[in-house]
C-alpha cells in the first residue's frame, strides 16, 4: 500500500469514533522522519485514548503494526508511529496549545473529503 493510500485509510478509521478535524499533511519533502502527519483531536481524553485503541486494532486488521506508541496513558497528546505515517491525536485544547498544523505551515494539505473516505456520514 502506498504512503498516502495507508495515510487515508487511518482517516478513515480515526473517523469511525468520531474523530474531529482530521488535517492530513504532506510532510516527505520537508523531513527524512515520515511522509504524512495525520492530526485530529478528540472532545475529551478518554474520547483520544478510545480513537487511538481503536486505530490500533484496526491497523492490525489491516495488517499494520505500530513502530511506537506515545501518551496512550493520558490521553492528552497520543502518537502513533507506522512509519510513512505518523498519527497525532489530541485532547482539542492540547492541540490548540502545540498547534503542530502551524508548525508545519509549509507543508501541504491533502483534501479530506469526509464523504469519499467515510461514505456512512
Amino acid at each position: 500500500m502506498n504512503p498516502l493510500d495507508k495515510a487515508l485509510l487511518c482517516v478513515n478509521i480515526i473517523l469511525e469514533r468520531k474523530a474531529a478535524d482530521p488535517v492530513l499533511v504532506e510532510v516527505g519533502k520537508l523531513t527524512s522522519i515520515t511522509d504524512y502527519f495525520l492530526i485530529a483531536s478528540g472532545r475529551s481524553s478518554r474520547q483520544v485514548q478510545a480513537i487511538s485503541q481503536h486505530l490500533r486494532k484496526r491497523m492490525k486488521e489491516e495488517g499494520f503494526t505500530s513502530f511506537g506508541i506515545e501518551g496512550e496513558q493520558d490521553g492528552h497528546w497520543i502518537l502513533l508511529d507506522y512509519g510513512d505515517v505518523v498519527i497525532h491525536l489530541f485532547y482539542q485544547p492540547v492541540r490548540e496549545f502545540y498547534d503542530l498544523e502551524g508548525l508545519w505551515i509549509e507543508a501541504p494539505r491533502v483534501e479530506i473529503d469526509k464523504r469519499a473516505i467515510n461514505p456512512t456520514t
